[in-house]
């Protein structure tokens, strides 16, 4: 390791160490990188400037927030909530139940994680603790642990961000991650009847099954969403960036003149979080942009590479290493500095080995998600502690069972890649 990557390195860690936001950790320690290699510093600004003009793609990701926060500001979250009781409610643990397959749906609108704790996360939890029927931490586990289905099923904004540095196709990684989402919805509700059973959880009074086609018919509309979008996608009539703008001008069709649920100065509050939840992206993918440049400029993926085919490493032991560094790193950071920082120091790698790379971004956007509910620094801990006041002792204290249930749905990811790509195959995708 040279001087200059050692400075750079000790630099990020002891920045984001002193509590400094990634993004800007990112970027003062590049930097450093810069100054002490004798390069000019201002590559830096050239290098932000070449990615963002080159990647057109990135703009999918403020039109996916924006869409997000329409969702939540106006009543679509409330009807997708009435929906999933009248069809869920009626089971043992059906809060429980209702939490999951409302994160299921709302993924299909949000492609956010914490979009979607923030966004129905409050009202289920009001809703599970009311009279006592769920403990506080039980309810703000299983809502942080099923938001992190947001951005696995389409649309899906680290997976926008994994098309950036991996090239692979955008259409096939938000069909490959229908069936995985689907697959941690299902291990959820079933750790959630489990425990349900074995504490005794009151069951709710059952919605007649005569007033589930109205609810359904109320919230048709907003789950629509996902099959426009991926019709739009596959069927050529939109770019994935097309489709994005589209997502947010569909839900604010809905929001604004369907359910008539959004003001003019509510649209205006929810282009201001919009915006700075943008920035904040925005600031880490530049960072990532000069990074990449010095990862390529001291020649890692080569010597990463290097290292692997001299020790003969197979593709699932491959796989196993990468999946454990990725759990571990998503302790201490976010899903969007894994995908732009770590994940393009492995792609080569996969090429190598022949592993497929729909199927490998899949991995490791749930892996990812799996890291933002992983105690001590999962950050959905923290959004959930922020929105309802839960101390987060009693949120980690209930976490691991869903945890656990989550890394086992990830193992049979990793394992059966032909159930990944399933989907699209059949939609004519090659790998």
């Amino acid at each position: 390791m040279s001087f200059e990557l050692l400075s750079c390195l000790l630099a990020l860690f002891l920045l984001a160490g002193i509590g400094t936001p990634i993004g800007y950790s990112i970027l003062l320690a590049s930097l450093v990188y810069l100054g002490t290699a004798g390069l000019d510093v201002a590559l830096a600004g050239e290098k932000i400037l070449q990615g963002f003009y080159k990647s057109t793609i990135l703009l999918a990701v403020p039109l996916f927030i924006v869409a997000a926060n329409i969702m939540n500001a106006g009543s679509i979250t409330d009807r997708l909530l009435n929906f999933c009781v009248a069809a869920v409610g009626r089971f043992k643990g059906g809060l429980g139940h209702v939490n999951v397959v409302a994160s299921l749906i709302f993924s299909g609108m949000s492609g956010s994680a914490v979009a979607d704790a923030a966004g129905i996360g409050k009202i289920i939890i009001e809703m599970m603790t009311k009279d006592g029927r769920y403990s506080r931490g039980y309810a703000a586990a299983i809502t942080a642990a099923s938001a992190t289905i947001g951005p696995i099923i389409p649309p899906s904004i680290p997976m926008v961000l994994y098309a950036l540095v991996s090239k692979a196709s955008i259409g096939s990684l938000f069909l490959a991650g229908i069936l995985p989402g689907l697959i941690m919805g299902v291990v959820l509700m079933a750790m959630n009847y489990y425990l349900a059973g074995k504490r005794n959880f009151a069951l709710e009074e059952p919605v007649p099954l005569r007033e589930l086609p109205a609810k359904t018919a109320n919230a048709f509309p907003a789950l629509l969403m996902p099959a426009i979008l991926l019709y739009g996608i596959y069927g050529g009539v939109t770019t994935p960036t097309e489709a994005a703008a589209v997502a947010a001008f569909y839900a604010l069709l809905l929001a604004a003149l369907f359910y008539r649920a959004l003001s003019f100065r509510g649209l205006y509050q929810v282009f201001v979080d919009s915006a700075r939840s943008s920035a904040a992206v925005g600031v880490v993918i530049g960072g990532a942009f000069i990074l990449n440049f010095i990862v390529i400029q001291e020649q890692i993926p080569q010597s990463i590479s290097a290292l692997l085919e001299g020790s003969d490493v197979s593709p699932i032991v491959f796989l196993i290493l990468v999946n454990l560094l990725i759990l571990a790193l998503g302790c201490v950071l976010d899903a969007t500095t894994i995908i732009l920082v770590i994940v393009p120091l492995f792609i080569p790698t996969c090429e190598a080995l022949g592993i497929d790379l729909v199927h490998f971004g899949v991995l490791v956007v749930v892996n990812s998600m799996i890291g933002l509910i992983t105690p001590p620094y999962g950050i959905l801990l923290f959004v959930i502690n922020a929105v309802t006041d839960i101390p987060l002792r009693e949120i980690i204290s209930e976490i691991w069972a869903f945890l656990a249930v989550l890394i086992f749905a990830l193992v049979i990811m990793m394992l059966m890649p032909d159930l990944v790509l399933w989907l699209p195959r059949m939609f004519g995708y090659q790998g």
